[in-house]
């Protein structure tokens, strides 16, 4: 192995461990707290935890073993299995970004009505669009034996070895690349766009109200008249962060894959194998990112996954403890019950 390959399985184990921890802790998270069970984007949530918990487990073992040894990891119907379920779970984990943020679109810009909007039973009819959208590309491909190791990406993927159907291969590259990465990037970019724009006009709106009440209190503390105003200032940014930050993980992990994928269909120029393995490893980075940007740092998240380390320390603290004779605890109840 290169010194290149050894840095690429590297990133590739260190993906698959932080993926892996992260996700797992989102779950728990959902069986943990009730009231985040009882929230309608949970379902979304959960449905892109377990699609990037498969992806951990099942694709990224066998990319890594084919960055190992160069060649395809276990034979030809494995291949096809971890082939089908890539492009299965790829798709999937982008529509549920694109769920999630329809769900925030209603929750923003139609708060009155949106829990008339988006019940569970309408959460439950996106997930069942997204699962059979998502499973359509995958099933064409296979029938048509569209699916194989591709050693470009040392992943097993959609690929061609019959050099007569170029042509559909092609046209069916594009045409899922348009209906799973292009659509998931329009809706994200429309609906949040929309959010921020709300965002943007109650933010302009507290602003007023916080300049007029400094005017009119004259003898506030200049202290505290730069807190307010730094307030302000970070007030505004933070949709924007927020924002920036949904659309830009979802281009910067997804974006440099499915642009390489479509340039070697076109033949336009040749790609190096170690940038087809960075693209893949980009693309699976999204697995890593997602439970961090829509999930764990948001207060809910934070407070349930602290409540949980809090408590498995606890245990284990009990746990650890030294254990007094039955005389030493009948003197310790003694003396705090006020017993002589």
């Amino acid at each position: 192995m290169s010194i290149w390959e050894v840095i690429l399985a590297f990133v590739v184990v260190v993906l698959m461990l932080v993926a892996l921890l992260a996700n797992v802790l989102v779950l728990m998270c959902f069986l943990y707290s009730a009231d985040i069970r009882k929230q309608v984007p949970g379902l979304f949530i959960l449905n892109l935890t377990f699609c990037n918990l498969l992806m951990t487990v099942l694709n990224m073992p066998l990319t890594l073993a084919g960055i190992i040894y160069k060649s395809q990891p276990g034979g030809d119907q494995i291949c096809h299995t971890v082939g089908f379920l890539e492009t299965f779970l790829t798709t999937n984990s982008m529509l549920s970004m694109a769920a999630l943020s329809i769900d925030r679109w209603i929750a923003v810009v139609f708060p009155l009505s949106y829990h008339s909007k988006m019940r569970y039973r309408d959460a439950a009819l996106i997930l069942s669009y997204t699962w059979l959208h998502s499973a359509s590309f995958p099933i064409v491909a296979a029938s048509l034996s569209w699916v194989g190791f591709h050693h470009l990406y040392a992943s097993c993927t959609l690929y061609n070895k019959k050099p007569e159907d170029r042509t559909q291969f092609v046209i069916f590259t594009g045409v899922f690349h348009t209906l799973s990465f292009l659509l998931s990037l329009i809706v994200l970019c429309f609906t949040y766009l929309k959010v921020l724009k709300v965002a943007r006009f109650h933010c302009k709106r507290i602003d007023v109200i916080t300049m007029q009440t400094l005017v009119l209190l004259v003898d506030i503390h200049p202290s505290v008249r730069e807190r307010c105003l730094e307030e302000q200032k970070r007030r505004r940014q933070r949709a924007t962060k927020k924002i920036s930050t949904f659309i830009g993980t979802f281009i910067l992990c997804f974006a440099p894959y499915v642009i390489t994928r479509l340039v070697e269909l076109s033949s336009v120029a040749h790609i190096n194998s170690h940038w087809g393995i960075i693209s893949k490893c980009l693309a699976y980075s999204k697995a890593v990112s997602d439970p961090f940007v829509y999930s764990l740092l948001r207060h809910q998240y934070k407070k349930t996954w602290k409540d949980i380390i809090n408590k498995i320390l606890k245990r284990s603290s009990i746990n650890s403890s030294v254990t007094l004779p039955p005389m030493e605890m009948l003197c310790i109840e003694n003396l705090l019950t006020g017993k002589a």
